[in-house]
């Protein structure tokens, strides 16, 4: 289970969002000695110098893993958004994130086009993540089997029409200790994804808007690397009230 709470707030050309996240698994003991619980915290500043450009800078700790040797692992982020009209947009992010036995240096970009058909508003995203695994001693560590170098690129389509919601979304390649969902997820634990599919619904009541997603992943498990898919299932319910 996982839980968070966060806020958006825009002022003038500043926008800054922060999330507060808690996670409690049950774990199969032995082997595990006790079950996992997992504290994150996930910041953004963005500031629009004009209507055409922007700059960003991400924050990312574990402020609490009591298993993983990711703990207390932190994330530095800084980019910039060159906005060419109403429907065009392109974002580069450069993320550093520094372990305790590893680093790890992450390149996203994303091209984001807006269009409307009639009354339905359509955006579509296309994401593309570079990520270098940094580890001189890696024989007998966190990192045991995983790629130097991984290359995963992604689609996100959504439609807004009235006050519904419909989105979807899929990438394709494997990746490892990735920074997800615009700098707001942390994948920590020494897993390789290969694929991963989004759906999401939602509506607007009011102030509020309701969202409701199934996220299916598969990955491996590193360092063991025994060759058993770990298939995940995330059922996620989002509740943003707008002021």
């Amino acid at each position: 289970m996982v839980y968070g709470v966060g806020a958006d707030i825009h002022y003038a050309g500043s926008a800054f969002k922060i999330t507060y996240e808690q996670a409690s698994t049950n774990t199969i003991q032995p082997p595990m000695k006790e079950d996992l619980e997992i504290k994150k915290l996930f910041a953004k500043y963005a500031y629009s110098f004009d209507k055409n450009f922007e700059l960003n800078i991400n924050y990312i700790g574990v402020l609490e893993d009591n298993i993983a040797p990711t703990d207390g692992g932190t994330a530095f982020g800084g980019g910039a958004t060159y906005i060419f009209n109403k429907q065009t947009l392109v974002n580069f992010t450069q993320f550093y994130t520094d372990y305790e036995d590893f680093d790890i240096f992450q390149s996203d970009f994303n091209l984001e086009y807006k269009f409307k058909v009639s009354k339905v508003k359509m955006k579509l995203n296309s994401i593309t993540k570079f990520i270098s695994v940094e580890d001189d001693e890696a024989v007998g560590h966190y990192t045991d089997n995983a790629q130097n170098n991984y290359l995963t690129t992604g689609l996100k389509f959504h439609i807004h029409y009235d006050k519904y919601h419909f989105g979807v979304a899929s990438y394709i390649g494997k990746r490892a200790f990735a920074i997800m969902d615009d700098g707001f997820k942390l994948q920590h634990h020494a897993m390789e994804f290969d694929r991963t599919s989004a759906v999401g619904l939602g509506v607007n009541i009011f102030h509020f808007v309701l969202r409701g997603q199934y996220i299916y992943q598969r990955a491996i498990e590193l360092p063991l690397n025994n060759g058993d898919q770990v298939k995940i299932s995330n059922f996620r319910v989002v509740l943003n009230y707008k002021i």
